[in-house]
């Protein structure tokens, strides 16, 4: 198999793994993973975009991040609201939280910016499981609760991309359908 063929056959068979344990990958593994993500498209060459790495502690501190942004929202919240808060980080041994720095560039629109950072998530998850690990891109309400932002020290102009769960599949991966390109996919003008 060429290495074009390699990378296609690995985005084509790219899926999310909710279900991570350890090991996280190796600090050489990292760097080869992380390195990917520095190679999104980047117009400008802005490098708009951060990224926070948890494991351990971090990820118990950013359960506490959860809770807190739980009562905040709801301050009679239910026990199992906040264990489940407490726990979400906890669903694989590291995570990484994507930031766009959305920049000022007359040429660059902020936009740009935040799809250049979820393409260096995208290009993550596909290295991930090149090296035969799993990860999982998840948002939801936390991505950008006001708590959760200036808990993790956002400043008032980025943006939260998306937490990157990373590990190994405790399981195999759910099957995905094919689906059809041209369902997708025309030609313009029709």
């Amino acid at each position: 198999m060429t290495q074009a063929n390699s990378v296609v056959e690995a985005l084509l068979s790219r899926s999310s793994m909710p279900a991570l344990s350890e090991p996280a990958p190796a600090p050489e593994e990292l760097s080869q993973i992380f390195g990917t993500a520095l190679r999104a498209p980047d117009h400008g060459l802005l490098r708009p975009w951060r990224y926070l790495v948890l494991e351990g502690e971090g990820l118990r501190a950013l359960g506490d991040l959860f809770v807190q942004a739980v009562r905040a929202d709801d301050p009679q919240a239910s026990d199992a609201a906040i264990e489940r808060a407490q726990r979400m980080p906890l669903r694989a041994p590291m995570m990484v939280i994507a930031i766009s720095k959305n920049l000022s560039d007359d040429k660059v629109p902020v936009v740009e910016q935040q799809i250049s950072a979820g393409v260096g998530m995208g290009y993550m998850l596909v290295a991930l499981q090149a090296l035969g690990f799993g990860g999982i891109w998840r948002t939801g309400p936390m991505a950008s609760h006001r708590v959760v932002r200036e808990g993790l020290g956002l400043a008032p102009q980025e943006t939260l991309i998306g937490f990157l769960y990373l590990g190994t599949p405790s399981s195999a991966a759910k099957k995905i359908p094919e689906l059809d390109v041209g369902d997708y996919f025309s030609a313009w003008p029709c």
